[in-house]
């Protein structure tokens, strides 16, 4: 590829993920608001974060929960937040033992209580694995929430409160999904400890 070509298809790429943040200016805000609300209630009453999804979405979960057990800004103490997506004798052990889509759904029902916040990551809004986890958070009774894209897919309908990125490119719902995820760090993080040291 020349350097032209490349350099041509870099700008086409950030001109087109722009457009979905402005999108995202215009119809989110107050969505990515109220599910910060939400998470800092859970942890204010002492609750904790559960965060899954698959692939990319699973590097996602990781990162968001990394995020609030280290921190995001603020020199403050440790949340609890869980990635089910790092145990891999747990995910392996459920995969071989009940099949894929239950491996979220498992970890759920063993950690899961009510009252905690459980993030479900999926860009289609149609994984298996993440509807089950969802229905079992709910039976668990914790609260629910879906970060997906396209159409919603599934997801938004089993959710409480859901977040449909404007975009149809796996690429784009990804990128938007980790802005999202740092947003509701950032608002968390001050809305608990705004006079931290930074």
């Amino acid at each position: 590829m020349q350097q032209i070509e490349a350099q041509t298809l870099v700008a086409a790429e950030l001109k087109e993920f722009a457009q979905v943040l402005e999108v995202m200016m215009s119809h989110d805000v107050q969505a990515i608001v109220t599910i910060a609300a939400t998470v800092t209630a859970a942890l204010r009453a002492g609750h904790k974060v559960l965060i899954f999804g698959n692939g990319g979405s699973a590097a996602d979960a990781q990162h968001i929960a990394a995020e609030l057990v280290g921190r995001y800004k603020l020199l403050r103490p440790a949340l609890p937040a869980l990635a089910l997506t790092t145990d891999t004798s747990a995910l392996t052990a459920i995969g071989n033992d009940y099949g894929y889509s239950a491996v979220f759904a498992r970890q759920v029902e063993a950690h899961a209580r009510p009252g905690d916040v459980v993030i479900a990551i999926s860009t289609s809004g149609n994984s298996p694995s993440v509807l089950e986890g969802v229905a079992t958070a709910r039976r668990q009774g914790a609260v629910t929430v879906g970060l997906t894209g396209g159409n919603g897919g599934k997801l938004c309908a089993v959710v409480d409160q859901c977040i449909i990125v404007p975009a149809h490119q796996t690429p784009h719902i990804q990128q938007a999904h980790i802005i999202i995820g740092h947003i509701v760090c950032d608002l968390v993080e001050q809305a608990l400890f705004g006079e931290s040291t930074q």
